[in-house]
């Protein structure tokens, strides 16, 4: 990894070291009130994932924990991972105080074989606004293969590219109209932000307000996986979000949200085993 990468990465690690408060005072990650894992899963990640009680599972690029301890409540020996030490050090106190027995590890995601002492999990899994902070995915795939015993599972639900390229959330002015702001497919560089607000309800972002982001298409995403050596078992792609992005949005009978129209891949789920 360059130099120039290696800035833009802990430049997203202080970001989101000054974000974890802003998050942790947000109504939409619902810190303050009993933790509801399951809101942030949807019913098809679990047919994917199967049985994990009594499994071993990593949770990478974890931020608080809030998927995490979802695996520990399905009785998984679970370890989240971050880069961020403010995330790190919520995680542990929202899991602790929500009784679930969680082990947090503060690493780049790219040291994660290090720091975790090459230890070897049946379950990986990450997403849901993991991948775009990476600038390396034959890297990341690399490391994900020497964290997976062999038979071991790799689950990505992330964002679709697509999503992605339509940009973080509307301008307030605009109308119902899915514009493309930036690219699907990558190459071309990271995406500078300067933001003080996230993408939550919570309050302003103090001191470091700068993070990079990268463009992964599903193409990439797929041939690193193959590249490290691991077998695609199964791509999802999905129409839904666990929250509403526009305010054309309607709610599901699952509890998530969809546009009306067009019907759009919104996230996607894939499965690779070792």
């Amino acid at each position: 990894m360059t130099d120039a990468y290696e800035r833009m990465m802990r430049a997203n690690q202080s970001n989101w070291d000054a974000r974890t408060p802003v998050h942790l005072a947000s109504r939409f990650y619902g810190i303050d009130g009993e933790p509801d894992p399951s809101r942030w899963f949807a019913s098809w990640e679990w047919d994917d994932l199967r049985e994990v009680a009594g499994r071993d599972v990593l949770h990478l690029q974890c931020h608080l924990g809030t998927e995490t301890i979802a695996f520990a409540e399905r009785g998984a020996r679970t370890v989240g991972l971050d880069f961020s030490a403010a995330s790190v050090t919520a995680a542990t106190g929202i899991a602790a105080r929500a009784g679930f027995d969680v082990t947090y590890v503060q690493a780049n995601v790219y040291d994660a074989v290090e720091a975790l002492g090459g230890r070897r999990f049946d379950v990986v899994y990450t997403g849901k606004g993991a991948l775009c902070y990476l600038p390396d995915l034959d890297r990341w795939a690399g490391v994900v293969a020497e964290l997976l015993r062999p038979g071991g599972r790799l689950y990505v639900v992330e964002f679709h590219p697509l999503l992605n390229s339509l940009g973080p959330k509307p301008a307030p002015e605009e109308g119902p109209e899915l514009l493309l702001r930036h690219d699907y497919v990558g190459g071309s560089g990271p995406v500078h932000r300067d933001a003080t607000h996230t993408y939550t309800d919570g309050p302003a972002v103090e001191g470091a307000t700068d993070s990079y982001e990268w463009t992964h298409g599903l193409g990439e995403v797929v041939n690193a996986l193959i590249g490290a050596g691991l077998n695609i078992r199964r791509l999802r792609e999905s129409p839904e979000l666990p929250w509403p992005r526009w305010p054309h949005m309607v709610r599901g009978s699952s509890g998530w949200w969809r546009l009306p129209e067009p019907r759009i891949p919104l996230l996607y789920g894939l499965l690779a085993s070792r």
